[in-house]
Order: C-alpha cells, then sequence, then structure tokens
C-alpha cells in the first residue's frame, strides 16, 4: 500500500517496522520518502454539515428601526439593491471546527461582511458585489452555538442577515463512579440468562445511573465471561446504526475477558452487545465515565507513565496486594497529571496472581464497587485499560478481589480536567492495521519480535490529540507484551535505512501468552510528529490487528 489513506477525516499513511534486537534477521525498513499527505480540511468528508438558503435572509433598512423615519437614501434602499441576500453552507471536520462557505447575490457595491461566531469572536471581510468569502473557526468549547452574518451595504443604507444554529461534533467526558448497568447473571439491566450464540443484548444508557438523556457516547467495562467456545464480542450503538466488522474483546472456552469500551449511544439511548462466539456467554457492563454535548472535562494524553508497580514499590507498598486488600495512590499533582485532574486513563496490569480473581478501580475515599476493571486467572498477566474518576483527595485506589495477593502495575496515558482542550469525536469503527493483510501496511508481515511498527496519523489534517484504538494481539508462539508509545522522530527519520532507534517503553499496553488472542483498548497520543509506534516486546513474532474507534481533537 503506497498511497496514504484517508477514512473519517483520518490521515493515514503506510507504516515502516523495525525489528531493533533479538532476531538476528535484518530490520524491515519502510520508503524512504517524506511522509505522505493526508487530504486538506476542505478535501475530507465533512462529520456534520449545515445550510441556510439565501430565502431565509433577513433584509432590513438602515434608519427605520425606533420609529424613526429612514434617511432618504434608505427608503430608496429596495430599488439600489433589492436582491441582497447571502446563503450559507457550514462544514466540520473536527470536534471543535467550522468551515463557513457563504455565496451573495447583490449589486456592485462594496459590502461588509460580518461573521458572529456566537462565542463572543467575530470575523470580517469586505467585498465587492456577488461574492463567496469563506471563513474558518475553531471553538473553545463544546455545545451550542447561534453562528449568524451580516453584510452591510452602506451606499444603499440596508442589511441582511442569515444563521444557523451550530452544534459541536465533539463532546466532553464527565466521569461517573463505577456502576453495573448489565450483568446477564444476575439481571441487571436485561432478563437474567446466557446471550445466545451470535445473539446480541442491549444496555439502557441514557437517563440510568443518572447518566443524562443527551449523552453521546458512554465509557464502558466489558466482561465476557462462561465462556464455552472460542468467539468475540463487538460493542456497538443502538437504533441509528449498524453492526460493524471490528471487534472490542476475543474470548476463548473457559476464559473471563474484560475490555474498555468507548461507543456512541444509540439514537435510542441504547448500546448493543454482540456475540460473536457459536456458544453462549454471560456479559457484564460497568460505566465509569460518559461523553456531552456540555462543557465539562477535556483530555490531555501523556506518553504512558508509571505510577504504581507492587513489585518494586512505586506507588505503593513493595510486596503483593493482599487478599481482599485494598491501597491508594497519589494521582493528581504527580508526573505530569494536574492537581485538577478529574479522571484519567489508565493501563492496569495484574501479574504473579496466587488464585483467580478480579481487580476494582475506583475513586479514592470511595467504597470498593460491585464493578469490576479487570479479571485473571492464578498465574496470569492480565492488561486492562481503565477510566476512573480521581477522588476528592486527589487519589484512586485499586481493590484485589480474589482470595490470595497479586502484583499490581498502574501505568497512566492521559488525564482529564476542567481546562483540558481536546474534546473526543467518535468516527468509524474501522481497520487500521491488520498484519495478517498482506495489503494493509508497507512492506507487510507480522510483528517483528523485539521490534516495532509505526503508524502515521496526519495531525495537521486531523487534529488529534490522542486516538482511541483497540489492539488485538494473534497467532503468538510464545509469551509477551505489546507496547504503544508516540515516535519521538518524524516520519523521514523513522523510515529511512539508518534511522535512529526510538527508545523502548518501559510501559506494556497488553500482555499475551503462547496461542492467546489478547485485545486492549488504548487512548493513544501520536506526539509531535503524529506517529504512534507499535513494540512487539517478546522474543516472536505476533500478529497485530488496530481499530480505530475516535479521536481526540483540538485546535
Amino acid at each position: 500500500m503506497t498511497a496514504a489513506l484517508v477514512a473519517a477525516g483520518l490521515g493515514l499513511a503506510p507504516s515502516t517496522a523495525s525489528a531493533t534486537d533479538g532476531p538476528t534477521k535484518p530490520a524491515a525498513q519502510g520508503p524512504a520518502k517524506p511522509a505522505p499527505a493526508g487530504k486538506s480540511k476542505t478535501e475530507r468528508a465533512a462529520v456534520q454539515t449545515w445550510h441556510s438558503p439565501a430565502e431565509r435572509t433577513v433584509r432590513t433598512v438602515q434608519g427605520a428601526a425606533g420609529g424613526k423615519a429612514a434617511a432618504p437614501k434608505a427608503a430608496s434602499a429596495a430599488e439600489g439593491n433589492p436582491d441582497l441576500a447571502i446563503s450559507l453552507g457550514g462544514a466540520s471536520h473536527s470536534a471543535l471546527g467550522l468551515e463557513l462557505n457563504t455565496k451573495i447575490t447583490s449589486a456592485d457595491v462594496t459590502l461588509e461582511v460580518v461573521v458572529d461566531w456566537g462565542d463572543g469572536k467575530t470575523d470580517k471581510q469586505t467585498v465587492k458585489g456577488a461574492a463567496e468569502p469563506a471563513f474558518a473557526h475553531s471553538y473553545a468549547e463544546v455545545g451550542e452555538y447561534q453562528v449568524s452574518v451580516t453584510l452591510t451595504d452602506a451606499a444603499n443604507g440596508v442589511k441582511a442577515e442569515n444563521g444557523f444554529m451550530y452544534l459541536t461534533p465533539g463532546s466532553d467526558f464527565t466521569p461517573h463512579a463505577p456502576t453495573r448497568l448489565l450483568d446477564t447473571r444476575d439481571g441487571t439491566g436485561v432478563k437474567a440468562g446466557k446471550v445466545a450464540a451470535r445473539g446480541t443484548t442491549r444496555v439502557k444508557i441514557a437517563e440510568n445511573a443518572k447518566i443524562p438523556a443527551d449523552v453521546r457516547a458512554v465509557v464502558l467495562n466489558v466482561t465476557v465471561t462462561n465462556t464455552t467456545t472460542d468467539g468475540h464480542v463487538t460493542v456497538f450503538p443502538g437504533k441509528g446504526s449498524t453492526q460493524p466488522i471490528t471487534s472490542n474483546l476475543n474470548y476463548t472456552a473457559g476464559q473471563s475477558v474484560p475490555n474498555l469500551v468507548i461507543v456512541p449511544v444509540g439514537t435510542d439511548g441504547y448500546v448493543e452487545l454482540f456475540n460473536g462466539g457459536w456458544g453462549t456467554v454471560d456479559l457484564i457492563a460497568d460505566v465509569t465515565g460518559y461523553f456531552t454535548r456540555s462543557s465539562s472535562s477535556g483530555y490531555t494524553p501523556m506518553a504512558p507513565v508509571r505510577f504504581v508497580d507492587t513489585r518494586a514499590g512505586v506507588g505503593a507498598a513493595k510486596g503483593q496486594v493482599a487478599s481482599r486488600g485494598t491501597f491508594s495512590t497519589q494521582i493528581s499533582g504527580l508526573k505530569g497529571v494536574p492537581a485538577n485532574a478529574t479522571a484519567v486513563a489508565l493501563n492496569v496490569t495484574v501479574t504473579n496472581p496466587k488464585q483467580a480473581g478480579h481487580l476494582s478501580v475506583y475513586p479514592g475515599g470511595d467504597q470498593p464497587p460491585t464493578a469490576s476493571s479487570l479479571n485473571f486467572a492464578a498465574g496470569e498477566t492480565v492488561a486492562n485499560a481503565v477510566i476512573v474518576p480521581v477522588g476528592p483527595d486527589g487519589r484512586i485506589s485499586v481493590f484485589n478481589g480474589a482470595w490470595a495477593g497479586t502484583d499490581v502495575v498502574v501505568d497512566v496515558v492521559g488525564h482529564y480536567a476542567k481546562d483540558g482542550k481536546a474534546a473526543y469525536r467518535p468516527f468509524g469503527p474501522f481497520r487500521w492495521l491488520d498484519t495478517r493483510d498482506p495489503g494493509s501496511w508497507w512492506p507487510g508481515g507480522r510483528l517483528p519480535a523485539r521490534g516495532y511498527i509505526s503508524q502515521w496519523a496526519d495531525p495537521e489534517a486531523m487534529g488529534g490529540e490522542a486516538y482511541v484504538l483497540n489492539t488485538t494481539v494473534t497467532n503468538t508462539s510464545e509469551a509477551g507484551f505489546l507496547s504503544v508509545a508516540p515516535s519521538p522522530f518524524p516520519w523521514l527519520q523513522n523510515d529511512s535505512p539508518d534511522a535512529p532507534v526510538p527508545p523502548r517503553p518501559d510501559s506494556s499496553t497488553l500482555n499475551w501468552t503462547a496461542g492467546r488472542t489478547v485485545p486492549n483498548l488504548v487512548q493513544a497520543s501520536g506526539g509531535e510528529h503524529g506517529i504512534i509506534n507499535f513494540w512487539n516486546q517478546g522474543w516472536k513474532d505476533a500478529d497485530l490487528i488496530v481499530d480505530i474507534f475516535g479521536a481526540y481533537e483540538a485546535y
């Protein structure tokens, strides 16, 4: 694949792979050429559009208001410029941006064009007669804004105005205490009973557990359990959408698998969970936050930072978390997380567990919830993405629900705050990378052992601060783990034969054992250069699948 792809406004480019140590095979390098450019904002398909035809123009004669007699010149304005009007077309390609195109009908006179964006800001242009001036604006906050355009014909003493109500495509995050919305085992949210093979169950989101009716998307921790065959689960919006071909989590017979999901809510206020296996399963869904178009908390990505490692005594006492034990750790005001953080995006890993169990991650100062953040079996190393509110004390807590000890690792990948600038815009989902498909990336092949694949997302065309991805590793022959981190180098350095080797990340996104297919959600930043590196930290090649669900955007 040598040409850039564009899907749902995201500029995509060919990947490159690098084997940095371990196997003796030569490093696979990408083409030594400039980074392919994504389409410009005007070329990309709009995610929302608005139109207000010229017929909606309100035309007024200056000087006629307030009961005063119009000046002679103004009184004859109908003869001077009788067809003065303007049609408007608006398009958004991002969470907070609006591009405005206009078409003016007018006599050949000088006109002042003033755009009022509805947020206290205006733009002006001066044109002559019939013209088509264009404008662009970025909003600082999500919400609804009255956009109006006014033409002033001073020569004829007449004004014309048209406008429309603009609603930002992006939405802000509101943290929610972990709460169970669905459990098919006991009838929470639905009638009790396992989900049939190739069957679907629904979860009510809007106006449930104090989630508002205008919710746009929701953060759910979805767990599949009591499985009897291999399969997968796909989570997608309710009414108004179709089931995508992507998956959110994969499972094998007898396995309990959790994964975090950020999914738009259907027009009916529900989301759907599809069981893609040929056997029945139980499904559980716990909410930890939601997105609306009301100003709340914006997102700021971080390069993954380790906050807790009980093996080394980082952020908690050294030694395993005891059976049914809890620890709390300071989050706000440390290692780049601001003091006013309302929630944090984490990757939580359990390792060396003595028995099967679960972890619950929750705000500091609260009691452990019934909701779980990840499930594990004895001896397993399991990672899962978690978005959790920060407690009033600036801390989060972790509860070990097992009856034996385990080690816990917590990496912070981003934070939400009232002054965070990035709003979330879902799109797709679509498959961004699949190493099983020879045409998915250049030069093709599997994710190399001790190496990485670079994926480039066009930050100029997109404005993405971070991307919501579902990563899945499959066809594994040995244990290993995946790391996802922004590239410190631009594309030209990244894919040249003598490219510098980026530092190997310390954090893990997901862990696997031989023969297992393992998914995990990651909120990944492209960093300064818009390039994301996917590292195979194992000693054997593996296949990697990346599905993209949306982006956090700010301008």
